[in-house]
């Protein structure tokens, strides 16, 4: 499959991982979580949706246990760097609506790109 049509879909399951890992979020604030234990929950979520929309559509791959193996280490890893970089504009912002969004849109922003060239280049290659 060529990588403009992986892309799109990428882009389409992204988005909606986004929509899934806000609402987890969200509703983990409302329910009094901290911010950094709430993002990680909404980021889980969100990838356990990613890992079942990529899987089966982005990319069309096969079930092998290596291939969730090596999903769960490249959203380990992204999930550090989601969380750290929302931590870091959270608290440079403030914990208000700015700070809070702009922290999630620019975490979103760095592990979305590093799980797409993940996905693309490690977990499910051709």
């Amino acid at each position: 499959m060529r990588i403009s049509v992986q892309l799109r879909r990428f882009l389409i399951v992204g988005t909606t991982t986004v929509v899934v890992d806000l609402i987890s979020y969200g509703g983990c604030l409302a329910l009094g979580l901290d911010i950094d234990p709430a993002k990680a929950i909404g980021f889980i979520v969100g990838t356990l949706f990613a890992y079942l929309a990529n899987r089966y559509w982005t990319f069309e791959a096969a079930a092998l246990p290596a291939r969730f193996k090596q999903f769960l280490l490249l959203y380990l890893g992204t999930l550090l760097a989601n969380v750290a970089v929302n931590a870091v504009i959270v608290r440079a912002l403030g914990e208000g609506t700015i700070g809070i969004g702009t922290g999630f849109v620019a975490a979103t922003a760095v592990s979305a790109s590093l799980n797409f060239l993940g996905m693309k280049f490690i977990v499910f290659r051709s």
